[in-house]
């Protein structure tokens, strides 16, 4: 028989991001940052390619790419309110973990299981922040889609993109829960 974990599996049923807009500091130290990006890399990655890393972003780096970001949006010609939407993404954070995919060629690991690989990264760093205490959302943008900005403003390498940008910090307010699936209407059970 398992051994069942109702702390474990109560934390998941109620688990609920925190908008980033409803985080502020103070946020977590070095520090206290390790233990959740230690859990963050204890994903499913078949074959241990590491094929993602971290870059932790803290308040005067997300200030440069806020300024960095407009600079972007304007030159793409892209709606104001997208542009202030996207601007204040790194504006009003105050600490942001980018989970970057990195390539790692291999005959042995399909990209797809890599791709998927950085995905649970994200899921698992942000689950790690909530159950650490802190608010915590995953978001990524119209800014970390362009690969010079990745580039020029995140020291991305060629090949290299980003598969979250992970707000975490203190929340100012508790938002409601959301309408959540139905399982019934999406799960088929396979017969035998």
């Amino acid at each position: 028989m398992p051994t069942p974990n109702p702390a474990a599996m109560d934390f998941l049923l109620t688990r609920r991001s925190r908008p980033a807009r409803t985080l502020t500091a103070p946020v977590p130290t070095r520090d206290q940052l390790a233990p959740i990006l230690t859990a963050a890399a204890r994903v499913p990655d078949h074959g241990k390619l590491e094929p993602w890393r971290f870059a932790v972003l803290e308040r005067a780096a997300l200030l440069r790419l806020a300024t960095a970001a407009e600079m972007l949006g304007r030159r793409l010609d892209l709606d104001p309110d997208r542009i202030a939407k996207g601007t204040a993404q790194f504006a009003d954070a105050h600490l942001i973990v980018a989970v970057v995919k990195r390539p790692l060629p291999t005959d042995r690991i399909p990209e797809i299981e890599q791709t998927l690989s950085a995905g649970a990264v994200c899921l698992t760093l942000l689950q790690a922040a909530l159950a650490s205490g802190w608010g915590a959302c995953w978001l990524t943008g119209w800014h970390v889609a362009d690969p010079g900005f990745c580039r020029d403003h995140l020291g991305l390498a060629p090949g290299e993109w980003v598969a979250g940008l992970i707000h975490i910090g203190t929340e100012t307010s508790v938002p409601p829960d959301r309408p959540r699936p139905d399982i019934a209407a999406i799960t088929t059970w396979v017969p035998t």
